[in-house]
């Protein structure tokens, strides 16, 4: 596992053979995001809601109900 700096206030962890982004840590809190893809299945996951949505591309169509949000921090919206 490598650690990338890729922002003045979050770094990345990337697997040292393939590359694949494998979770992130933002600087200064005492927290670690998993991407939800690095875990065998079962997971019992389940999505809670979706962002980004304003830069998703026009072939990509949200249908599940799930609330969505524009941009990181905005209310989730339905």
């Amino acid at each position: 596992m490598q650690w990338y700096q890729s922002s003045t206030t979050a770094r990345r962890g990337f697997c040292g053979q393939c590359g694949s982004n494998l979770f992130w840590e933002p600087l200064g809190e005492s927290r670690i995001s998993i991407m939800a893809g690095t875990l065998d299945s079962p997971t019992g996951l389940t999505a809670q809601g979706h962002i980004f949505v304003a830069e998703a591309g026009d072939y990509y169509r949200i249908t599940d109900g799930l609330p969505q949000s524009a941009s990181w921090g905005q209310p989730l919206d339905i």
